[in-house]
């Protein structure tokens, strides 16, 4: 009998999951372990995968010359995106209008954990100054990424016979990392059946939501099908001049991962894995792109953050200029970059924007019922933007992909 492919095991598990959950709340507590485990191990091999991975990668890089042309396409494409995405999403919202008539009794309270870093803040505490405590601390992947660049370059300026010491342990260490990936891997579609049915679960009165918030969530999940079926294939295909389909079809596996699981962070190993042997991205430009994608690069969230500050404002009648709608755009661009390691980073963030344009706080309480839902769709989102990114950056350096 065939095996059946992986990625049709998560959406059988996925299904499953949602039956469970639906028909048997009560049950979710005897196989909810399974998501938790399923996460704690993809968060263990993180930080581990992205040191050796960037660092075996930039010590074969070679120069600062090579460094610095791979750093400015990514942050180029990063940007680019991104800014595409408000935009799409900006022209959504004025034209649907999902937030005339919204009812304001359905606002929730929220507490909000943490007050978000200034723009400024967040650049000065890239440099780490505990590198093993920010190695520790999953929240902190810039600071690693940041301190994995520079031993990286550096080793290539030291003596031959250290760099190739160095280079050889260090891409050792990322085969290892691999392999302990794919392994994890195998278990995705049990994983993802723990996380999945507990979160259904939890939704009690799904279909009283999707009726009073319909409109509002119809608008954002259009917005993300029009960047991630038409805008971000046709980037791939016009500049990477790869098959976007085919891509599409080599990370299947990290994007229903990031969409159970709303974590592109905890799915970086999986759409590792995925770009690098199954879309064929050397691991020069994987191990820089995606681990720095993965924590700055947020189409599928900037996107959200604009349409929510827009059906805010719409709820509470204020009619917004193009001056404070120019404001939400560059806003939600920024706020989407300094969006990492920060609890309920997507709301935290909104409130900046909201701030930014002279619009109520309570006003996040609105889209607070619906933002999980949401945010499975928006974390696909990032992980495709990423994955792209990844297909067009080596084809613009000359590589010769399988897509």
């Amino acid at each position: 009998m065939k095996k059946v492919a992986l990625h049709w095991q998560i959406l059988i598990a996925l299904v499953l999951a949602i039956l469970f959950g639906a028909f048997l709340p009560n049950q979710v507590k005897y196989i909810s372990w399974m998501g938790d485990i399923f996460i704690r191990a993809l968060k263990m091999i993180i930080v581990p995968l992205i040191l050796s991975s960037i660092i075996s990668g930039i010590s074969n890089i070679g120069n600062a010359e090579n460094l610095g042309r791979l750093g400015a396409k990514t942050i180029l494409y990063y940007i680019m995106t991104s800014t595409i995405a408000i935009i799409t999403g900006l022209i959504l919202v004025n034209i649907i209008k999902p937030g005339i008539g919204a009812d304001l009794n359905l606002a929730q309270t929220i507490t909000l954990s943490a007050e978000p870093d200034s723009l400024g803040t967040t650049l000065i505490k890239i440099i780490p100054d505990n590198i093993f405590l920010s190695l520790s601390d999953n929240s902190k992947m810039l600071s690693v990424i940041f301190f994995a660049l520079i031993f990286g370059f550096f080793i290539t300026r030291v003596e031959k016979k250290y760099s190739t010491l160095l280079t050889d342990f260090f891409t050792a260490i990322f085969e290892v990392m691999m392999k302990v990936t794919l392994f994890i891997i195998k278990f995705t579609p049990l994983g993802i059946f723990g996380l999945v049915a507990e979160k259904v679960a939890q939704q009690s009165d799904l279909y009283a939501l999707m009726q009073s918030m319909g409109l509002y969530m119809g608008t954002v999940i259009l917005a993300l099908a029009i960047h991630s079926i038409i805008t971000l294939p046709a980037i791939t295909s016009i500049i990477g001049k790869s098959n976007s389909l085919k891509h599409f079809n080599a990370v299947k596996t990290p994007l229903i991962t990031a969409f159970s699981t709303s974590s592109s962070g905890a799915t970086l190993p999986l759409t590792m894995e995925a770009v690098e042997n199954n879309s064929g991205v050397s691991n020069k430009v994987t191990s820089f792109t995606l681990p720095l994608g993965a924590t700055i690069n947020m189409d599928g969230t900037a996107l959200y953050e604009c349409i929510a500050v827009i059906f805010i404002a719409q709820a509470y009648g204020m009619e917004l200029s193009v001056v404070q709608q120019i404001i939400i755009v560059i806003t939600a661009l920024l706020a989407s970059i300094g969006a990492a390691g920060v609890p309920m980073a997507g709301l935290v963030m909104i409130t900046i924007i909201l701030t930014a344009v002279g619009l109520p706080l309570e006003g996040v309480g609105l889209i607070l019922a619906v933002d999980r839902i949401l945010d499975m769709f928006r974390t696909a989102t990032n992980v495709w933007s990423d994955s792209c990114g990844a297909v067009i950056i080596a084809k613009s350096e000359g590589e010769q992909l399988k897509v």
